[in-house]
């Protein structure tokens, strides 16, 4: 007479993967999907990832030979700090000097400037600005704003010492003045 086989694993070892092997998970990952892939029906592809640009250290230590009138404001003198360089231009950063005294028919003209991030401290001194939404805001030394990407806003006046630190992304953009 034939030895009825058993069908219980010899270990537990052999059981766990006995039933492994049936799981509806693996059988399911086993069989070749029945499913066509489908083309994408007027949706856009993906945005590419945009790769940032390599970084490195960037070193500046105060010295008022660096201070030049090569910025965007005639009335004022700038101290690049060399960030826009260090990150392949991700960012810009300087000291600005606004040249005493104010003379409001040169600076209190209304623009906006086309940038990600612009973030202002003042180091020294202190400025009078306006800027859509908010109004005229005096900053003394200290005081930091952010300006939102395009916010109209202008000089109204500022001490014969003011000294800002201004951060901008990215560190090329454009400057619209705006006519009344």
């Amino acid at each position: 007479m034939a030895k009825k086989k058993s069908k219980r694993p010899a270990s537990r070892a052999a059981g766990r993967k006995a039933a492994q092997k049936k799981s509806p998970a693996r059988r399911a990952a086993a069989r070749p999907s029945a499913r066509k892939k489908l083309a994408s029906k007027g949706r856009a592809p993906a945005p590419a990832k945009r790769t940032r640009p390599k970084q490195r250290i960037a070193v500046s230590h105060h010295r008022d030979e660096d201070f030049k009138a090569d910025g965007l404001r005639a009335y004022a003198t700038y101290r690049d700090l060399g960030i826009a360089d260090a990150t392949g231009g991700l960012a810009r950063a300087h000291v600005i000097r606004l040249i005493g005294p104010c003379n409001p028919a040169e600076v209190s003209k209304l623009h906006f400037h086309d940038v990600d991030f612009q973030m202002v401290y003042v180091l020294k001194g202190w400025v009078k600005t306006y800027m859509d939404g908010v109004g005229e805001t005096t900053f003394q030394i200290g005081s930091a704003w952010t300006q939102p990407p395009k916010i109209k806003h202008l000089i109204m006046d500022y001490s014969d010492d003011v000294e800002l630190l201004e951060v901008i992304l990215p560190a090329d953009f454009d400057t619209r003045e705006l006519t009344a």
